[in-house]
């Protein structure tokens, strides 16, 4: 698969998100589709990419689990040294993605001192309903500022979990969506929408460059 850019990307914007995708949906999935139409709003170019699994997936349309962490951080990081290789040293690189996406982002970023900025979209603090396997381990490390967007709902990581766990977080800026779970859906009876808060992640990046970030 090629990879994806929005026009923002194709100008040599100054702002550029490399967005992964998470465990089970493709690069194209509707919501990574929303959110890089809603970040190319705020004047943040994307470009996506899929792992060598969901490649796979793409070819035959068989399932399959994600590749071992070092297959999917050395790609990962290959995208990353192509687009450097491309936009050069004019545009400010931010790596991040849903998920899995993000936190391969965030572990790349405590091992490499090139990446700009990190912005994680629902990241994954534990398993559902396992809060002794926690992945944020690596968050001491970090090179760059990192951003996570979290879903109220998100049963990756809720509010009253996060509150044991304050030192160790202390290096990352948290903004919540109100009501939102790991896809920033909402409940029916909620006035926001999936989209809205989709909108309101996108917002917040903007914030997060513009304020720790030099554009």
């Amino acid at each position: 698969m090629e990879l994806i850019k929005t026009k923002g990307y194709e100008s040599h914007s100054k702002v550029v998100l490399i967005l992964a995708h998470g465990a089970g949906a493709p690069a194209d999935s509707t919501f990574m589709e929303d959110l890089s139409a809603a970040l190319e709003r705020e004047g943040i170019g994307t470009i996506r990419f899929e792992f060598p699994y969901m490649q796979k997936r793409r070819k035959d349309g068989k399932k399959r689990p994600p590749d071992r962490e070092p297959v999917l951080l050395e790609y990962f990081s290959g995208v990353i040294d192509r687009v450097r290789a491309e936009l050069g040293s004019t545009s400010l690189i931010l790596v991040g993605g849903k998920s899995m996406g993000g936190r391969m982002a965030s572990i790349l970023a405590s091992r490499r001192d090139d990446i700009d900025g990190v912005i994680c979209f629902g990241y994954p603090f534990h398993p559902p309903g396992k809060l002794d396997r926690w992945r944020t381990a690596h968050f001491r490390d970090l090179n760059c500022p990192i951003l996570v967007l979290q879903g109220t709902r998100d049963p990756f990581g809720k509010p009253d979990e996060l509150e044991d766990h304050q030192q160790e977080l202390e290096a990352i800026d948290l903004r919540w969506l109100e009501g939102g779970n790991h896809d920033f859906q909402t409940l029916k009876s909620q006035p926001q929408t999936q989209s809205e808060l989709i909108a309101q992640a996108a917002r917040e990046t903007r914030i997060f460059v513009d304020e720790r970030l030099e554009v």
